[in-house]
């Protein structure tokens, strides 16, 4: 069976996942974007964005194309998809990432107003789940087949999956930078009395990365 995996999810040193007051102008919320220094200079992410051949090795880009290659489906929340909330103005708004997002697989976004599917160059075709996170997971893994499948975020998506014992793994980043408040992944999760351990830090120039993995029963 596919494994659900977060991949790449970067916090900063308080524990914030986006900073605050999120909106088109800031996506990431005020200071966010300090968050992933550690992810945008590497050679994947670079690829990701048309950018130069160039980029960093090491630590950081091992992580980087970890979380970008072998996924059969992502499932994300509404709050990645689109700055909007409330019932969709019209379906206008395609996603941050112009008509070729990085997925390239079948992606399913949670949110509580239908919309129809929207199919994007590259593979990538958006599927808007309204039945909550277990309809969205058995739909992720219909899709993916054998391959396992992307928990993206946001922090809340991530959370809801979390409190249901749903994610058999996850790896996030810690950058040292204050946030202050905005979006935290893991306040009041009890992950050990749901099962997870801590199994692997390792620390680069920019950030550590952390391997929470969900025991067996």
């Amino acid at each position: 069976m596919s494994r659900l995996l977060v991949r790449g999810f970067t916090i900063s040193l308080d524990g914030y996942g986006a900073g605050p007051r999120q909106s088109m102008e800031a996506p990431l919320g005020v200071g966010g974007e300090k968050l992933h220094d550690w992810l945008v200079s590497t050679q994947t992410f670079r690829r990701m964005h048309g950018g130069d051949a160039g980029g960093t090795t090491g630590i950081d880009e091992d992580f980087a194309a970890r979380s970008m290659t072998g996924f059969g489906a992502w499932i994300l929340g509404r709050n990645m998809f689109a700055p909007s909330r409330g019932p969709w103005p019209d379906d206008s708004w395609r996603g941050w990432w112009g008509e070729n997002p990085p997925y390239h697989a079948p992606t399913f976004v949670l949110t509580h107003y239908p919309r129809p599917p929207l199919e994007m160059e590259g593979g990538t075709v958006f599927h808007f789940v309204t039945d909550g996170i277990h309809a969205a997971l058995e739909r992720a893994r219909a899709a993916a087949g054998s391959q396992d499948i992307r928990l993206l975020g946001g922090a809340e998506t991530i959370r809801q999956y979390l409190r249901a014992r749903l994610v058999d793994e996850m790896q996030f980043a810690v950058s040292p930078v204050l946030l202050g408040s905005g979006e935290h992944l893991l306040g009041s999760l009890d992950l050990p009395a749901l099962g997870y351990r801590c199994t692997k830090g390792v620390p680069s120039e920019k950030a550590v990365h952390y391997t929470v993995t969900r025991d067996e029963g």
